[in-house]
């Protein structure tokens, strides 16, 4: 596959449940707004497709993508959200931070969503360089909160239908 021509978001709409009742809650990291803003949009916009009135989002904003993991937790003990989408970007700098944020981040998200069996989709770009970062937030690669919009709506589902 020609990562280069290939829009990553694609996807079937025949196998996407309507919203209908559940309850996403949406954490997004202020690092890198330009860029995260329209992963929001994205999600905001998918789930509106799909049938997501103002009732059904909660929304919330928060310092960095280290930030994420915590943000989510507060947002599903607070309200029992159905799924939570995190949004964030992190761009490789010069040091290693880059490598500890992401795989706390990775790793906080992962095991919050084991601990509270609530789906906590991880919609955070890890990209080399910012012109990557635009490509896969509504530029020639699609949008990852697109992504992460559908994988909500499934994994909500999901987790109602076992529950």
């Amino acid at each position: 596959m020609d990562v280069k021509k290939t829009n990553l978001s694609a996807y079937d709409e025949t196998t996407v449940p309507q919203v209908g009742d559940l309850r996403i809650g949406i954490v997004v990291s202020e690092w890198n707004r330009e860029i995260t803003g329209k992963l929001l949009e994205g999600a905001i916009n998918t789930l509106t497709k799909f049938g997501a009135k103002e009732g059904n989002l909660d929304i919330h904003w928060v310092p960095g993508s280290f930030e994420l993991t915590a943000g989510a937790a507060m947002l599903i003990e607070s309200t029992k959200p159905d799924a939570i989408i995190c949004l964030g970007c992190v761009i490789q700098g010069e040091t290693r931070h880059f490598e500890f944020i992401c795989q706390a981040v990775g790793q906080g998200l992962t095991q919050l969503s084991i601990k509270t069996l609530v789906p906590v989709i991880f919609g955070v770009l890890t990209t080399d360089t910012f012109a990557q970062a635009i490509d896969r937030a509504g530029g020639a690669h699609g949008n990852k909160g697109e992504e992460a919009a559908i994988t909500a709506l499934k994994m909500g589902w999901l987790k109602r239908g076992l529950s």
